[in-house]
């Protein structure tokens, strides 16, 4: 590795020089320099260097104190960035470029656009209007808002004689209650507007107060890409599309009527307790459509009202970083697929963040995780990792923050009907494939260059094709069940087995039409709503069974492909459709499972009242089936006109806390409902 010398500052100077301060342009590309090796005292004698080329490097930030008083062009093209605040040491800097740093996103820009006064040229691009916009418009929308957070919350707070230790714990409860309640613009851009308002606030606590701010700092919290945001600025939500890039254009298609759901009444005159608190809870979850959006139309075009839309899942909070809320234990980030797209949605905002486009290929299912990756000098960072898959048989991993592809894996020769990653085992994927086998990978960890190598790990042999899978959340390492075209399965997958490829352990009866008992139905709705219940969704009409793990399955039961009761504790009622693939969901913190029907209807069940008698042994099977809490209906949709009937409802998600309410459908339409 080559460092900084006298010697080699004089032979990198356009042209050579043979004095520091002489030096006006100096070229230090490709030299794997990382941030050790820029000495601010050997930079400081740079006292006339205008332009500086450490493009190609292995950066991950700037020293604070490079001393470089005339600098006017600075090129950091192909490094490793991590965090840009730092340049504001040279305040004359007029050009910047930074690209192919993929840990830099767009609030960066923001960032030193507001922090640089004279820069006019940021990664090639004219940023003149827009940077004025951030400098005086957007600080002077904030300011007022911090302002009046601390009228409003705070200033009241204060006795007239105030001690030190009273004004530090204001201070700390205001720094932290603004950045998280002050929102403004675009989700993309809230890790910038919480980095200005702490700035703003920290500045109006020292005029108000005379509080010296430097001393004592309290640790920088970052910015939550997914807090609230208002839609003061549709202006910047403008800019922000035309600079995030790869976007694609959208529709959104209005309700002509917004009216508040009730819930459904029960039949019948006589109501037990449970019943009649459960509906009396419905006005607590009644729901509002917030928006309406056709953004995976293939060809982007406005007339594709038959894409059909399969899977969605919110994004995590990391533990770190710029999604990490202290308020809200949620995300508001949603990955929708279907078509040749998959989308990232911020439900709030209706804004579509990230469009990422296969054009042979259709999406059927994504799954998220978080993997803990080394990005220099041995440091490691938690980073969200989307998986995507589809018709073709193969998984696409999708690094979310750089906006990158990084890899595929060709996992199998059919289509995957659904992915799911391992709660326990962040690189642990498994793949559901219409060649009736699901399959294990590790995935790997990605290196700085994105290298990765990944592996199969087992193979699950089913009797036909896996349409929902399910890791038993008391034991993830062990169970996985599927819903199949041909019934319910359970497998072992522990890897201490010497055996590869496996078949099924146990195949689950359930009640027939008739009466009796069969195995044989196509399940096409799975999940868990805590430890124990399952619910299921099968093809005979209107059937959704609640059913324990516990009580079903024996783990020290001896043999592979036994045929076990389920032991029902209740039946949802629900739709007498026969149409298949209208998947249901849960929500196991709230005790809810929500399912769609063909008529664009969202059913949705709070079983808090029921969860408690069922984790009892003794607990008794429900003998008439549990209504819905309420049922969402589907608003009166227009395009040019034309009302959009015939609205089947794929797939229906909630994010953990159940604030947003997520509806994918049969006519390219992505409905985001929240909860009022």
């Amino acid at each position: 590795m080559s460092k900084i010398t006298t010697e080699l500052l004089l032979e990198r100077a356009v042209p050579r020089s043979t004095r520091l301060r002489k030096i006006e342009t100096l070229n230090l590309s490709k030299l794997q320099l990382k941030t050790g090796d820029l000495d601010p005292r050997l930079f400081s004698r740079l006292r006339h260097l205008q332009k500086l080329d450490l493009s190609d490097n292995l950066l991950d930030k700037f020293p604070n104190s490079l001393t470089l008083p005339d600098l006017r062009v600075l090129n950091c093209n192909n490094n490793k960035l991590e965090d840009v605040t730092a340049l504001k040491q040279f305040p004359l800097l007029e050009e910047l470029t930074y690209e192919n740093n993929v840990y830099l996103t767009l609030n960066d820009d923001y960032k030193v656009m507001f922090l640089l006064q004279n820069l006019r040229l940021l990664n090639g691009k004219d940023i003149t209007k827009l940077a004025n916009h951030v400098r005086r418009v957007n600080s002077r929308k904030l300011t007022s808002k911090v302002t009046a957070h601390w009228e409003k919350f705070f200033r009241d707070q204060l006795p007239e004689k105030y001690t030190a230790e009273q004004v530090k714990s204001i201070k700390k409860k205001f720094l932290k209650s603004v950045q998280t309640n002050v929102v403004y613009g675009p989700s993309s851009l809230s890790e910038f507007t919480r980095w200005r308002v702490k700035m703003i606030a920290e500045e109006l606590l020292a005029c108000s107060l005379g509080l010296d701010l430097s001393t004592d700092p309290e640790p920088e919290e970052t910015m939550d890409e997914n807090e609230e945001e208002s839609t003061e600025s549709p202006r910047e939500a403008a800019e922000d599309v035309d600079q995030v890039g790869d976007f694609s254009s959208y529709v959104t298609v209005t309700p002509s009527k917004r009216k508040r759901n009730h819930s459904k009444p029960s039949s019948g005159n006589k109501r037990s307790k449970t019943q009649a608190n459960t509906e009396e809870e419905a006005e607590d979850v009644s729901a509002e459509p917030l928006h309406f959006l056709q953004c995976h139309s293939k060809g982007n075009s406005r007339e594709d009202f038959k894409t059909q839309l399969w899977s969605c899942v919110f994004e995590p909070l990391l533990d770190c970083g710029a999604r990490k809320d202290p308020i809200v234990s949620s995300s508001r980030t949603v990955a929708t697929c279907g078509g040749e797209s998959v989308c990232l949605i911020d439900c709030e905002t209706g804004t579509v963040l990230k469009k990422y486009k296969v054009a042979t290929e259709e999406f059927f299912s994504v799954a998220w995780t978080t993997l803990t990756m080394v990005i220099s000098d041995s440091r490691k960072k938690s980073h969200n990792i989307l998986a995507a898959a589809g018709r073709r048989g193969i998984v696409k991993l999708i690094h979310v923050a750089a906006d990158f592809c990084y890899g595929e894996i060709k996992a199998h020769k059919k289509p995957i009907a659904t992915v799911c990653f391992s709660p326990t085992q962040e690189t642990h994927l498994f793949t559901a494939s219409y060649d009736k086998r699901i399959a294990l990978w590790d995935i790997g960890i990605p290196d700085c260059d994105y290298n990765f190598k990944a592996s199969q790990l087992l193979v699950l042999e089913a009797l036909s094709i896996p349409l929902r899978i399910a890791l038993v959340p008391t034991c993830p390492d062990q169970y996985l069940l599927a819903g199949c075209e041909g019934g319910c399965f359970a497998w072992n997958i522990k890897l201490d087995k010497e055996q590869k490829s496996r078949p099924f352990e146990a195949i689950f009866q359930f009640p027939d039409e008739d009466g009796g008992m069969t195995t044989s139905h196509r399940v096409d709705g799975l999940a868990f709503l805590n430890d124990d219940v399952i619910v299921s969704k099968s093809s005979k009409p209107g059937c959704i069974y609640l059913w324990s793990w516990s009580r079903s399955f024996d783990t020290k039961g001896k043999g592979c492909q036994r045929t076990v009761s389920a032991v029902i504790l209740a039946e949802l009622e629900w739709s007498p459709t026969d149409l298949s693939y209208l998947t249901l969901s849960t929500c196991p913190a709230k005790d809810y499972v929500f399912c769609g029907d063909e008529k664009g209807s969202v059913w949705m069940y709070n079983l808090s009242n029921y969860a408690t008698a069922w984790t009892s042994a003794k607990g008794k099977r429900s003998d008439r089936k549990i209504p819905p809490t309420q049922i969402l209906k589907w608003p009166e949709l227009r395009e040019n006109g034309e009302q959009l009937t015939e609205v089947l409802i794929n797939n229906v998600v909630s994010d953990p806390t159940f604030t947003y309410l997520v509806v994918l459908t049969s006519v390219n339409i992505t409905a985001i409902w929240k909860k009022s």
